[in-house]
């Protein structure tokens, strides 16, 4: 992958950003509008002749300033007040809900790695911007275009580095209220992994501090293989139960993080944060690190290697197989595995014919190690949906159906959805035992659906879901891996419909030509008008190759528009008066009073109102 290189610019050279400057100068020109804002605004005017003001220590002078001079544009940016700070919502006019499906799909684009970073300053560190003023006007460039939000890591070894509970979002805040202010929307990844040992990785975020002193002292809190190799991109869930840290167990460290970060951004929920992603494993995806490519020794398309030799899992491997009366199985993961870079064929346990995957050793391994991916899911992502959506936190509408005698039911649901990554384990995928997405822990062979667990489980939970590799196409890949992304694509789109799953979408690689902008398009909206679709795909992402390829990309954009977007907070069903009815759909849940005619429930819920006009308890 290719990523935002630390001290690098956002365009290179005037040469190199000859593409970008048409539309740039175009987009810039339409942020005039923003002058007419109730708002103080900051004159960014820069004249041929006027040097750049000093930005900050972490600010280059970027050639998209250099741009900004020859062109002479004036551009109008809101100056918000962070302390008082609230999300603007137009007034738009109510209207019936369309039953078809939208025509348009929805595009965020992620930011660089280190947007956030952290500095020295008077022998103290704190979180700041990177590239504060070029962020700003990427911000706004990137809404002119037609992107509806970006995603951001919200790195845990930033935000809680100086010790347990002691978090420090103040560089995101800041980010937030930018990122509001150019009427984008915020996909916030709880990102509990380190950056720097992934392909295209160019920032190294390591783990907190405190935390990897434990592991100086128990390196048994990293997955770990068979060659006892330490991953310490993450923990291993093997110790998702044990308080070994600081007297808080990993689970608790995940939730109270979700829960400071819900706390201090819940009056955004709905109108700029729209979710929150819960980082489960290595790139913040539910898996194991199976096929760690960074530090070399995973080469596609490698089966990889079962990861489940710390003695936490060893030990629960044990009992498992000691409750079944077979301690034979608790010794260690399939000695005939073969080795990261095996193919499928040339192991005994993977091989299509006569592998033992399809022994009862085999269903008994791959259905614990599986499972405990799952237990996993479960207790970070089912505890820290409970903190997001605990009650007091913003809701919106979501239904309104009418009932007998006159009657109508009002549903709600959380204003900020919570949801999970998977990873597009696609090579091995035309084989019968599915070697590449067993080791990643997703249990999937020719007579076995293993992502249909997952699917069950968000659905349980109410989550949403983002996916990988919406770009690729099975002929790009060599024969030999038995790689078909297009299929694991099409059968994790028809999973999410058949439960019901929000599905996103996001690129593997960082690509701008038009066959790859076409498969994510094909991608999104489905092969036909009953066939199911994403509701989102997130680009990966903005930095120097999206500015020197901005011409692909806004041709990108302009295919992918959304016909309605109708902000959340506005009832569509009611003719109350939409500032009205902004409050009352922000406003937190309370007890119901006595009254036969309304109900309101914790969850989705639900208000009885004789009228048809919008019912919240004061």
């Amino acid at each position: 992958m290719t990523h935002f290189k630390p001290g690098s610019s956002l365009a290179r050279s005037p040469k190199q950003i000859q593409s970008v400057g048409k539309p740039l100068n175009k987009s810039l020109s339409s942020l005039r509008a923003l002058a007419t804002s109730s708002r103080r605004v900051n004159d960014a005017f820069l004249s041929p002749s006027e040097p750049l003001a000093p930005i900050g220590e972490a600010e280059d002078d970027l050639e998209i300033h250099s741009l900004l001079r020859k062109t002479g544009q004036r551009i109008k940016i809101p100056d918000i007040d962070e302390e008082r700070f609230e999300p603007a919502i137009n007034d738009v006019p109510a209207s019936e809900p369309s039953t078809s499906k939208p025509s348009g799909c929805p595009v965020y684009v992620m930011l660089p790695l280190d947007t956030v970073w952290v500095v020295e300053r008077d022998g103290r560190k704190e979180s700041v911007l990177k590239k504060e003023r070029s962020l700003e006007i990427a911000l706004h460039t990137l809404k002119q275009a037609g992107v509806e939000g970006v995603m951001v890591d919200v790195w845990w070894g930033i935000a809680e580095r100086a010790g347990p509970r002691a978090y420090d979002f103040s560089a995101y805040k800041r980010l937030f209220y930018k990122v509001a202010a150019a009427g984008l929307k915020v996909q916030a990844v709880m990102s509990f992994h380190a950056a720097g040992g992934n392909v295209g990785d160019t920032c190294k975020i390591s783990l907190p501090k405190w935390v990897l002193e434990v592991g100086e002292q128990n390196p048994d809190i990293y997955y770990t293989d068979k060659s006892g190799h330490r991953n310490k991109e993450c923990l291993s869930l093997g110790c998702d139960n044990e308080a070994i840290f600081w007297g808080r167990n990993p689970v608790q460290m995940y939730v109270d993080f979700v829960g400071a970060f819900s706390d201090k951004f819940q009056h955004l929920f709905g109108p700029v944060l729209t979710e929150i992603t819960v980082g489960l494993g290595p790139a913040g995806e539910l898996r194991y690190p199976s096929y760690p490519e960074g530090d070399g020794r995973w080469r596609f398309p490698g089966v990889g290697e079962f990861q489940c030799y710390d003695k936490y899992m060893l030990a629960d491997l044990k009992a498992k197989a000691d409750a079944l009366g077979h301690p034979e199985w608790g010794l260690s993961s399939p000695h005939d595995a073969g080795h990261y870079n095996s193919s499928s064929w040339e192991t005994g346990f993977f091989a299509s014919e006569g592998g033992s995957w399809s022994s009862p050793y085999g269903h008994f391994f791959l259905g614990w190690y599986s499972g405990l991916l799952l237990q996993h899911a479960e207790r970070v992502l089912g505890a820290a949906a409970e903190v997001v959506n605990k009650p007091g936190r913003p809701r919106i509408m979501k239904i309104a159906r009418e009932e007998t005698e006159g009657h109508t039911v009002y549903e709600f649901q959380p204003a900020c959805k919570v949801g999970m990554k998977l990873a597009g384990v696609h090579w091995w995928f035309k084989s019968r035992s599915h070697a590449a997405e067993n080791t990643a822990g997703y249990y999937t062979t020719k007579d076995r659906d293993g992502y249909e667990p997952i699917m069950a489980l968000l659905q349980h939970l109410g989550a949403v879901l983002s996916f990988t590799c919406v770009e690729m196409r099975d002929c790009e890949h060599p024969p030999e891996g038995r790689c078909s992304p297009q299929a694991l694509l099409q059968h994790i789109i028809d999973s999410a419909e058949a439960y019901g799953i929000p599905l996103a979408g996001e690129n593997a690689l960082q690509r701008y030509d038009d066959y790859a902008f076409e498969r994510i398009a094909e991608s999104a909206f489905g092969r036909n008008a009953r066939a199911g679709r994403l509701e989102q795909v997130t680009f990966l992402r903005m930095g120097n190759l999206m500015f020197d390829n901005w011409d692909a990309f806004s041709r990108f954009l302009e295919r992918m528009p959304v016909a309605r977007r109708i902000p959340v907070s506005i009832c569509r069903y009611s003719s109350k008066p939409a500032a009205q009815l902004r409050q009352q759909m922000l406003r937190p849940p309370a007890a119901a009073p006595d009254s036969p005619h309304l109900h309101v429930y914790n969850c989705g819920e639900q208000v009885r109102s004789p009228t048809s006009a919008l019912c919240v308890p004061a």
